[in-house]
């Protein structure tokens, strides 16, 4: 399993009315690391012909962010079967190490000229291992 990683720093426009990070900040974060994790590892032929689409999203908040803090997000495919695919995204503290959020996304491999589920590609399955 290939574990795909980024830093980030908490900033103003990431916080709500009680001053941490908002619960919808942390659903985009999960989105953009499975999206750089992906651009990462397909080639653009790969991505001229395939996209994700979510159609499940499940997150645990164990912790609170607060401005300043530096986040370290890590993200893995847990499964890949049929047209599906299982990623787990977790976001912790970088200074304590504690995790924050924990999240388990599934997804959808997509066709780009049908716009319909497909198989997902030995080649593709192969990118996350």
């Amino acid at each position: 399993m290939q574990i795909f990683e980024k830093t980030i720093t908490v900033v103003k426009s990431d916080l709500d009315q009680l001053n941490h990070v908002n619960n919808v900040r942390y659903v985009q974060w999960v989105q953009d690391i499975a999206e750089a994790h992906w651009t990462q590892n397909a080639n653009i032929n790969i991505i001229n012909k395939y996209y994700w689409v979510l159609v499940k999203h499940t997150i645990d908040y164990k912790g609170q962010a607060l401005l300043d803090d530096i986040l370290k997000l890590k993200t893995y495919v847990l499964k890949s079967e049929g047209v599906t695919s299982v990623r787990i995204v977790e976001i912790y503290n970088a200074s304590t190490d504690k995790l924050i959020v924990k999240s388990e996304t599934k997804w959808c491999f997509m066709d780009i000229a049908t716009h319909r589920p497909t198989r997902i590609t030995e080649e593709v399955g192969t990118l996350f291992n």
